[in-house]
């Protein structure tokens, strides 16, 4: 711990690209944090950063982007929804339908009779995948 602490002083920004202070911010929003440890702010942020090239290399991997050799949205949603690993992140990056889709939907469930005012886009794009 004393060699992180260290290292972490001098050339915190060459071993983490993401800022710690708003990390630290973030942290710092939940209730039940009261003091963070800079070894685990920095481990926080390590692994965050971690994880965000692993859903990037995957997602490119397994998507249609590699074919324009770009990450797409598509590719990140796409993934999202697919691979089970990264299923609970599927209400953040819903699939993209067109606005006429969308109100076609909205025109159906109100013949329905099952319309909800307060329904968001990521339930009805779930239901419509289901469909």
């Amino acid at each position: 711990a004393e060699m992180a602490a260290a290292r972490l002083s001098g050339s915190e920004n060459r071993l983490v690209s993401l800022p710690l202070s708003r990390i630290r911010v973030i942290m710092k929003s939940s209730p039940e944090v009261s003091s963070i440890n800079q070894d685990a702010l920095f481990l926080t942020a390590k692994a965050t950063e971690l994880f965000v090239q692993y859903l990037a290399t995957y997602s490119y991997k397994h998507g249609r982007g590699k074919e324009k050799n770009a990450l797409t949205y598509s590719d990140l949603s796409h993934t999202a929804e697919e691979c089970e690993t990264f299923q609970f992140l599927a209400d953040i990056l819903p699939k993209k339908i067109l606005a006429s889709k969308y109100l076609k939907m909205l025109e159906k469930e109100k013949r329905d009779g099952e319309v909800r005012e307060d329904d968001d886009e990521g339930e009805e794009e779930e239901d419509e995948d289901e469909a």
